[in-house]
């Protein structure tokens, strides 16, 4: 897998919670997903991972891809803010794709986050142990004083992984009848 590289010229390392492993995304990955390949082969050989059915997430549309080049172009020091989330089994040596999560750069230091589950993996945990890696690694960086991430408020369990990332309530959302929280350095 070639390296993608971090500003300070340094490989965007994974970040390893349990069983779970937090990959960077790169260009090239972006590209196999685009490239509409039914089976993802390419994405699967790129990330050693199977990458099952369900996958691409609910809300993973196209411009979520455009949107992540922009920012990498544009924000080189954010690479490593998005990250497929693939599961290893019990010996380490499988993987398979079951999320992604990411942040994107707001003013004042401030990065909001987004996370996805493929539904099979769903209520195990797992959307709280990676969207929590990342919190805890975004806050790390140089410049990011607080992480936010936003969810309509009917939705519980969205909620809960917020609360258990250590994000408290902040107030209304961007959109109607969405909520905010967040959580400083």
């Amino acid at each position: 897998m070639r390296l993608f590289f971090q500003r300070d010229g340094h490989p965007a390392a994974d970040l390893k919670v349990g069983r779970l492993r937090l990959v960077p995304i790169t260009p090239a990955m972006l590209a196999a997903e685009e490239a509409h390949d039914p089976e993802f082969c390419v994405l699967g050989r790129l990330l050693a991972a199977r990458v099952t059915q369900e996958w691409p997430p609910v809300h993973w549309e196209p411009h979520v891809f455009r949107f992540i080049l922009r920012q990498f172009e544009e924000r080189p020091d954010t690479v490593g803010w998005h990250r497929y989330v693939l599961l290893c089994d019990a010996r380490g040596n499988g993987k398979t794709l079951i999320g992604c999560v990411g942040g994107f750069p707001r003013p004042e230091g401030d990065v909001e986050i987004g996370y996805s589950t493929l539904p099979e993996f769903q209520r195990r945990g797992y959307a709280t142990a990676f969207a929590s890696a990342l919190v805890t690694w975004l806050l790390k960086q140089k410049g990011v004083v607080s992480v936010n991430a936003q969810t309509y408020a009917r939705v519980p369990e969205s909620v809960k992984v917020m609360e258990r990332c250590g994000m408290v309530f902040a107030g209304a959302g961007d959109e109607p009848e969405t909520v905010r929280y967040r959580r400083l350095r």
